[in-house]
């Protein structure tokens, strides 16, 4: 008896782990603009990757590791803004759930349109990634164009969370 429920206990913890999904909200631009405009308050990371990005992927792990940091602190937001197709959701999700991926993850749906967004975050974007963007108390104050060092990160980020 004890080993069925040892069993049992094994078969509802292995079903509970594979029904745990990530979630990943998708938005167009103008959602993904009202949800930054909410974060106000704080100093804001947004950073537009690619799980088919080679230096997307790279520095993804010194974004982990700072947003682990930071992520009790109020004062403190980091956005992963993946700019993967909506018909590989599916592939995102499990590209975050295989890397530990930690900080909140959206899929901007709005490709088609990329012309018309991307110079309102950033009038020298030139549309590469990856991208990180740092805003404090709703204004832009920093624009990284490529791969972003663990170093530059916190260095950014530690200026700017006073």
């Amino acid at each position: 008896m004890k080993n069925l429920l040892s069993i049992l206990t094994l078969f509802i913890s292995l079903a509970v782990c594979n029904a745990q999904q990530a979630e990943v909200s998708s938005m167009k631009y103008e959602d993904l603009e009202k949800r930054l405009e909410k974060e106000n308050d704080k100093l804001l990371v947004v950073n537009f990757w690619s799980t088919t990005c080679a230096p997307c992927v790279k520095e993804l792990p010194h974004f982990m590791e700072v947003n682990d940091q930071h992520k009790d602190n109020p004062k403190f937001k980091m956005l992963l803004v993946s700019l993967d197709r909506l018909v590989d959701k599916e592939r995102v999700i499990k590209f975050i759930k295989n890397k530990n991926i930690g900080a909140e993850v959206i899929l901007l749906d709005d490709i088609k349109r990329m012309n018309t967004w991307i110079p309102r975050f950033e009038k020298n974007w030139d549309g590469n990634i990856p991208v990180t963007l740092f805003y404090k108390n709703g204004e832009k104050i920093h624009f990284n164009d490529g791969e972003m060092s663990k170093q530059d990160l916190e260095k950014t980020i530690n200026d700017n969370l006073k």
